[in-house]
């Protein structure tokens, strides 16, 4: 049994490969050594673009950290859920230390893609390190007209020509965001006014035109979101979701409560597809920044009645409220995720905060403005989350902005989740008294 040194204990971690396998020795442990710590109500975390057990096990130590001292007389478990996924190694996260190299490394000459963020590349994508060569030297030599980008979007969409199938989208629309279709000089312009729209100061003139291949890397970044995304979803239903129904058959009386960060949201979502006829364990769900769609559990599309998001009416599955915690401070899904999912096909130009309100809602996210088109959804800004009881099922929005606020481009507050008031609404979500 792993410790991860906050006084939150017993905890466990379950490490799933890009299938959905289970560590075997993890997955027994937990099943064997439950029951025997007492343990009542389990805490199971999944975390979202972390490319390494590390960074996945300190946002653990550091949400957990508060937990034992909420709810001092609670019989508490926890579980760190470990799966494949990355993060472009730029992307600030708050709170998280940072050495003296990295700081440095910011204000000198560098490659469009340092050596972390194409290990992680090379992780991600197997088998493509001449595609990745050739995108890195493509984004430092940014060659002149339009058959650069062009070449560059081609290369891209390389990347994701495997493993297409087999997993879900979030609705039943089908198609894929922009990396996969749409002109990627179009795409690319498009990316780059958005980046200097958020990289603007309030009354800062522009007079020059961004750069179009200072959007071709958000445009590599987003097809790494896309395999992430499309990974997340598999490990949650064929991963997690059966063994949530083993855990219930060896510990029946243990209650489980579901955490997921960002498309660790989209994991522990799709792990109630996967979770087995009659099983009631999981009593909660808490979604925080959660990167899919906000329509995932509506039965009907608001602009196609005839359609519906991919978990419709799996809410039910969980025996206890839904939770959705977001914050208009999360410009990863505020702006960057509709563009993405909306750009092919689209020939509007529109960059930063207008981004959600030119495309209209079709196209959000859960951690941007909570779950939609789902009836009898109750909405709660965060003091009012913590100050009363909580709905005792259904889906639940919680304006989670108050505290979820900062953060640099182009993630904004996306990351900026460890508050002792998320985990406060955990608990309320549980009913961990």
């Amino acid at each position: 049994m792993a410790d991860p040194g906050t006084g939150a204990a017993p905890y466990w971690e379950l490490t799933f490969d890009a299938d959905g396998d289970a560590d075997g020795p993890e997955r027994d442990r937990l099943l064997a050594q439950v029951t025997d710590h007492g343990v009542r109500d389990l805490i199971v975390f999944s975390h979202g673009w972390n490319n390494d057990r590390s960074g996945a096990t300190a946002l653990y130590r550091r949400f957990f950290a508060p937990v034992p001292r909420l709810a001092p007389k609670a019989r508490l478990g926890y579980v760190g859920v470990i799966w494949p996924s990355m993060r472009f190694s730029d992307e600030p996260i708050p709170d998280f230390p940072r050495s003296a190299a990295a700081v440095e490394a910011q204000t000198a000459p560098r490659p469009a893609l340092d050596k972390d963020t194409r290990r992680a590349l090379l992780e991600a994508f197997p088998g493509r390190t001449t595609v990745l060569d050739r995108l890195a030297r493509m984004l430092d030599e940014r060659p002149g007209g339009t058959e650069g980008l062009t070449e560059f979007g081609r290369l891209v969409r390389l990347l994701l020509d495997d493993g297409r199938q087999g997993v879900a989208a979030d609705t039943d629309e089908g198609g894929e965001p922009a990396v996969s279709g749409a002109d990627p000089v179009t795409v690319c312009e498009q990316f780059a006014e958005a980046l200097a729209a958020l990289d603007a100061s309030g009354d800062a003139p522009r007079f020059t035109l961004p750069n179009p291949w200072d959007g071709a890397k958000e445009l590599l970044r987003q097809a790494t979101y896309l395999q992430m995304k499309r990974r997340a979803g598999t490990v949650g239903e064929r991963g997690l979701g059966p063994l949530l129904g083993r855990l219930a058959g060896a510990a029946p009386g243990v209650r489980v409560h579901l955490v997921g960060h960002s498309f660790g949201g989209r994991l522990v979502a799709f792990a109630l597809r996967g979770l087995p006829a009659g099983v009631d364990a999981v009593k909660s769900v808490t979604l925080l920044q959660g990167a899919f769609s906000h329509y995932a559990f509506a039965a009907r599309l608001p602009h196609a009645p005839d359609r519906s998001g991919a978990l419709q009416g799996l809410h039910r599955r969980v025996d206890g409220p839904l939770v959705c915690c977001y914050s208009h401070f999360d410009t990863a899904l505020g702006t960057f995720y509709p563009l993405a999912s909306r750009l092919a096909g689209d020939d509007r130009t529109c960059a930063g905060n207008e981004i959600a309100a030119v495309l209209g809602p079709r196209w959000g996210a859960m951690g941007h403005d909570g779950t939609q088109a789902v009836p009898g959804t109750v909405r709660l800004d965060l003091a009012a989350a913590l100050g009363g009881r909580l709905p005792a099922s259904g889906c639940v929005n919680v304006d989670a902005a108050a505290v979820v606020r900062r953060g640099g481009a182009p993630s904004g507050a996306h990351s900026d989740i460890v508050h002792p008031e998320l985990a406060r609404v955990v608990l309320a979500a549980g009913r961990i008294a």
